[in-house]
């Protein structure tokens, strides 16, 4: 009745849908390989090419980042499985790009692909509507770890909002990723895929720590050392320049190291052929001698407690020789006699009352107790540590260094945020190991056993330095957490239509 009335509006409509498919035909189907195509494709080599003349290397640069990255938002949101892989990438990656002196606010990005993973992520549930992500403990708890960060930013005794602005990020929002993990990874394929990209740029950080070791650091890297004194009190120690690889910092650096050697021992213990287990053996093996160039006494304490953990889980007599075993050589190495600086530093990590800075440490966590128990909320978000001394550096707790994860959250959210963070924390593993003993299927079950690994170590790792604030250790946290959930939800999946099929059979 309405196009008959409106022979205009049929008319326009009719040539639309010519144009979109004409359109479709020409980009789409035959790849611009035609007349329109190359014509278009002249036409923007020889404006690229004019605007390079013209304004030089940086506008042919320029045209590539619009190119490219006008796609890769497109694909971000199109597809999140893409999405995904390449914020674990560049969670990995951003430090050295900052390093290498390129002006793009890097952090901004990754908040960029954090925004378009959750839009892409409620585009896919309009679809395929699945909310059962946000039940269960650990959604429960993650969404009022976050509520409550939230709502600091009232805080009446925050010194500053802007650090809170600035902390928020790197605290909380990154955690909502959690959400689209669970939800974007429902394949075993993706899992594989997940872990195999895991386990290869781990291997490009503990190569690229072994290069910094035994042939040294570039120039970039040289320039940011000596670009404050404070740098080098922090890492030149003994004579010796701590290793960082292609992260942030030594701690970040060894911590990956940890939980990817952990993976490495998880895996090796799943139904896999001998192969790959000697490949994820010597992976093992690179891994931690790279974590020990770091000089991190705390990651060095997180092997041992790993593969102690790792034992109880998989209660079997091979295991628990192995474990022995690695007892053994771990004991050797603390206590033989040695010269060399990276095994003396490993050896004090496991003699704290020895060590200068541990009782430094415990004197700050002495001090400044009494201001946790009377500040229920905390200082607000922010309030130590570099954005403290940036936003508020007057303030008596910009001045305090909390040299802790969780002394941080203690000192920033209060007795109370501690409680929520700790309860957080106990949901993940008590949720976890349940799945883990649930799961039929072996393979997802090595997974989730490889991941209660991981987080284990997080969690212990979070009490000596600051382990889950800092990329990429908080992107992958929340990754970590999401396979937890991700394999039992695949699990029971497979089992349904397991007994579904029985049931069928049986009719």
């Amino acid at each position: 009745m309405n196009i008959q009335s409106n022979p205009t509006t049929f008319q326009e409509q009719k040539v639309s849908t010519s144009l979109k498919k004409k359109l479709r035909q020409i980009v789409w189907d035959e790849k611009l390989n035609n007349l329109p195509g190359i014509l278009f494709l002249l036409a923007f080599s020889l404006a690229a090419g004019v605007a390079t003349s013209l304004y030089g290397l940086k506008a042919g640069l320029g045209i590539l980042v619009v190119i490219f990255g006008a796609t890769s938002l497109y694909a971000i949101v199109a597809k999140p499985k893409f999405g995904i892989v390449f914020l674990l990438i560049l969670a990995i990656f951003v430090f050295s790009l900052i390093r290498l002196g390129l002006n793009v606010p890097w952090g901004t990005t990754i908040d960029v692909v954090e925004t378009l993973l959750m839009l892409g992520f409620f585009i896919s549930q309009k679809k395929n509507p699945n909310w059962k992500v946000f039940k269960g403990p650990i959604a429960t708890m993650i969404l009022i770890w976050i509520f409550f960060n939230f709502i600091e930013v009232a805080n009446p005794v925050a010194e500053s909002r802007l650090a809170w602005v600035y902390t928020i990020r790197s605290v909380a929002i990154v955690l909502m990723m959690y959400f689209v993990f669970v939800y974007q990874i429902n394949t075993i394929q993706f899992i594989r895929l997940i872990l195999k990209l895991w386990l290869i740029l781990s291997l490009v950080g503990a190569l690229y720590g072994f290069k910094q070791e035994f042939i040294g650091f570039s120039a970039s890297e040289d320039e940011w050392l000596h670009s404050d004194p404070a740098i080098a009190d922090l890492l030149f120690i003994s004579g010796h320049w701590r290793k960082f690889s292609i992260f942030s910092d030594p701690v970040s650096f060894s911590y990956h190291m940890v939980v990817s050697s952990l993976l490495c021992v998880g895996l090796m213990a799943g139904p896999f052929k001998l192969w790959k287990k000697l490949v994820l053996a010597f992976f093992a093996l690179i891994f931690i001698s790279a974590m020990l160039f770091s000089g991190t006494r705390g990651a060095y304490v997180l092997v041992p407690v790993g593969l102690a953990f790792f034992s109880l889980l998989k209660l079997s007599k091979q295991i628990a020789i192995i474990a022995s075993i690695a007892f053994v050589f771990i004991l050797v190495l603390i206590f033989i006699p040695t010269s060399n600086p990276t095994l003396f530093r490993f050896q004090s990590a496991f003699k704290p009352s020895d060590d200068a800075s541990f009782k430094v440490r415990a004197v700050n966590q002495k001090r400044i107790q009494p201001y946790i128990l009377t500040h229920p909320i905390g200082g607000g978000l922010g309030a130590v540590g570099s954005w403290g001394i940036r936003f508020a550096p007057n303030s008596f707790l910009a001045k305090f260094p909390p040299d802790s994860g969780y002394v941080r959250v203690a000192v920033e959210l209060g007795w109370i945020g501690l409680f929520i963070f700790c309860c957080l924390m106990f949901t993940i593993l008590k949720v976890g190991i349940n799945n883990y003993y649930q799961i039929k299927n072996p393979e997802l079950k090595n997974y989730c056993l490889c991941m209660l690994l991981v987080m284990f170590a997080y969690n212990v790792g979070n009490y000596p330095q600051e382990a889950l604030v800092q990329f990429p250790a908080n992107v992958y946290f929340s990754l970590v957490i999401a396979l937890i959930g991700a394999t039992k939800m695949l699990d029971d999946r497979e089992q349904a239509k397991i007994k579904k099929g029985k049931l069928t059979s049986a009719v």
